[in-house]
C-alpha cells in the first residue's frame, strides 16, 4: 500500500490555503498534487480585521472563525486528494499549520494562536490530522517560528558548503545549513512581502506588487531606509521571531512615509526586506555560497535582484534549482512534519 501525506498551510497574507499531497523517499519528495483554496472575501476580511484588532474579537467570533477556517482547510485537503487521484486510505497523515491570528513569543506567558479546528479536518477526511505545531514549539522552549528548518535540513542540506534557505512570505525567515556537523539554525529576519503588500494595496488596491514593478519605478530613500533599519528588532540576536503584530501598517505610520513619493516608499520597503535578509546571512552565515529562496517573494524579480546585489559572493536562485517549486515548500514541509 502506498503512503501519501498531505500538508496544509496558510500564511500571514491570509488569502487562502496551500495544500500539497506528497510521497517521501529517503531524502526526496514527489509532489503528486497541489491545490490552492482561496478564502471567501468575507472570511478573509474577518481574519485580517481580527489579526489587526485583537481586542475586538469576542469569544463567539473567535469560535466561529475557528470553525470556518477548519472547514476551508477540510475543503483544501479533500480537493488535493481528489486531484491526486489517490485513495483516502493511502493517505497516512495530514499536517495542518492552521491560520495564525496572533503570535506573541516574547511576553511573560508566550503563545502563538493558530485557528482552523483540526478535528473538523480529521472527521471530514477520516485521516489522522496533526496540528498545533507552533504551540508545541513554544512549550518546548522555542519561539514557535520558524518551524521549517528541520525540513530544509532534511531536503536541502549539502556536504559541499553552507547553504541558506530563505522563505519570503509576509515575514521573511532564513535557515542556515552548514556542511558537516554544525547546528542548523533558523530565525525571522523581519518583513518579507507584508509591508510591500500593505503599501501597494493602500495606494493601488492590488494584493501585491507584481514582479516588484512598482518598486522598480521608485528610488530608494536612504534616509527612510536608515530610519527603518534602526528598528531594534533587526539588532536582536537569534533565536527570534516576529509577525504581523509588529511589522504592519501601524509600524510604517511611525515614519515620515507621507513625505516621500509613494513609489519610492515601495522601493525602500523592497530594499528593507532585501537588506535585512542579506545582513542576517552576512552576519550569521558569512561563508554561505548558495542561497535558495522560496515563498511568494521568489516571484518578486526586483526583490530577488536586490538580494543578489547585497550578496555578490553567493549564488541566488529559487528552490526550483534544488528540486522543489518555491510556491509549495511550506505546504510540503508541513506534510513532512506531520509525518514525523
Amino acid at each position: 500500500m502506498a503512503n501519501f501525506y498531505v500538508g496544509l498551510m496558510s500564511g500571514t497574507s491570509m488569502d487562502g490555503i496551500d495544500a500539497a499531497l506528497v510521497s517521501f523517499g529517503e531524502n526526496s519528495v514527489e509532489l503528486r498534487a497541489t491545490h490552492s483554496e482561496p478564502y471567501s472575501k468575507a472570511l478573509r476580511n474577518a481574519l485580517i480585521s481580527a489579526a489587526r484588532e485583537p481586542l475586538s474579537v469576542e469569544l463567539d467570533l473567535s469560535g466561529a472563525l475557528d470553525r470556518q477556517v477548519g472547514e476551508a482547510f477540510l475543503t483544501a485537503a479533500m480537493s488535493v486528494i481528489k486531484k491526486a487521484g489517490v485513495d483516502k486510505g493511502d493517505v497516512k497523515t495530514i499536517g495542518s499549520h492552521g491560520q495564525t491570528l496572533r503570535h506573541q513569543p516574547n511576553i511573560a506567558k508566550p503563545f502563538s494562536l493558530q485557528i482552523g479546528d483540526a478535528d473538523i479536518i480529521a472527521a471530514g477526511t477520516g485521516i489522522e490530522t496533526v496540528a498545533n505545531f507552533r504551540t508545541a514549539d513554544i512549550d518546548a522552549g522555542g519561539q514557535g517560528a520558524p518551524l521549517v528548518p528541520p525540513f530544509h535540513q532534511w531536503l536541502f542540506a549539502s556536504d559541499e558548503g553552507t547553504r541558506v534557505v530563505v522563505n519570503v512570505g509576509g515575514i521573511a525567515n532564513i535557515t542556515i545549513l552548514p556542511s558537516g556537523t554544525a547546528d542548523v539554525t533558523g530565525f525571522d529576519t523581519g518583513p518579507g512581502n507584508g509591508l510591500m503588500d500593505a503599501w501597494v494595496h493602500r495606494h493601488h488596491g492590488y494584493s501585491f506588487d507584481n514582479n516588484g514593478d512598482w518598486a522598480c519605478s521608485g528610488v530608494v530613500s536612504e534616509s527612510l531606509l536608515v530610519a527603518f533599519l534602526n528598528d531594534p528588532y533587526f539588532a536582536l540576536p537569534p533565536p527570534k521571531s516576529t509577525g504581523f503584530e509588529y511589522f504592519n501598517p501601524e509600524w510604517l505610520a511611525k515614519f515620515d512615509v507621507n513625505e516621500h513619493d509613494t513609489a519610492s516608499v515601495q522601493a525602500t520597503l523592497c530594499e528593507l526586506s532585501a537588506r535585512t535578509i542579506s545582513d542576517a546571512i552576512k552576519t550569521h552565515a558569512p561563508d554561505a555560497h548558495e542561497v535558495f529562496i522560496c515563498g511568494g517573494g521568489s516571484h518578486n524579480t526586483n526583490l530577488m535582484q536586490r538580494i543578489a546585489s547585497n550578496l555578490p559572493q553567493a549564488e541566488i536562485a529559487s528552490t526550483t534549482a534544488v528540486g522543489l517549486d518555491p510556491d509549495w515548500v511550506e505546504a510540503v514541509a508541513f506534510a513532512w512534519i506531520g509525518k514525523r
